[in-house]
């Protein structure tokens, strides 16, 4: 088995510094200077803060590797923006034992996680509010279309225009139109093909 290659971030150049010495002495691991040359990014911070967070969803943006997050604190209420920066694994400082740091990374490189207990609590009470509050309400499922946009996507896949498209649906060709022009401004879609390539991309259709 090829060692899991591991990139380090943290907000202070100590714990930087400690952590990568130890990481470096693991022969499961394999630290690398560039993040885009990981399979994993462990990011030790003190306290997980509104900067921090901003400084994470940063990183997530450039590089889509899972991440193994190390700190002190995190309010639970935070799981959720943790977890969108590709958080997969949070270590309280004081219980990231060596064996758990590692299993960690290796969990994380393998497409597990781990999360503590109350934050997981915390994070699945916030998906349900998204469902719930968020989502329900606009009619959006879990893709972020509406059944009415996965009709006309669908049949827009299928090869047929908006005439076609509104005599099937029993629409107007305007109510088709504005359906596409719905979801492409809605979801930053450039054009009517790339709202059918997102649409199959997330299993809408």
């Amino acid at each position: 088995m090829n060692p899991v290659r591991v990139a380090v971030q943290a907000d202070d150049a100590i714990i930087l510094a400690g952590l990568t010495s130890f990481l470096e002495t693991q022969a499961e691991l394999c630290v690398v200077a560039k993040p885009a040359k990981s399979d994993v990014i462990v990011f030790a911070a003190d306290r997980v803060n509104a900067q921090i967070l901003a400084d994470m969803r940063h990183s997530a943006q450039e590089w889509s590797m899972p991440r193994v997050l190390v700190t002190n604190e995190l309010n639970p209420a935070d799981a959720l923006g943790a977890v969108e920066s590709r958080v997969v694994a949070v270590l309280p400082r004081t219980a990231a034992t060596e064996p758990r740091l590692i299993n960690s990374v290796i969990a994380a490189a393998k497409g597990g996680g781990m999360m503590p207990p109350d934050l997981l609590g915390e994070l699945l009470k916030q998906v349900e509010y998204l469902q719930r509050e968020v989502l329900s309400p606009q009619g959006l499922n879990a893709s972020g279309l509406t059944s009415r946009e996965v009709d006309v996507l669908r049949l827009m896949a299928e090869g047929l225009d908006s005439a076609e498209i509104a005599e099937q649906l029993c629409y107007s060709v305007r109510t088709v139109k504005n359906v596409v022009y719905g979801v492409t401004r809605r979801l930053s879609l450039r054009n009517r093909q790339h709202a059918v390539a997102y649409a199959m991309r997330v299993g809408a259709i």
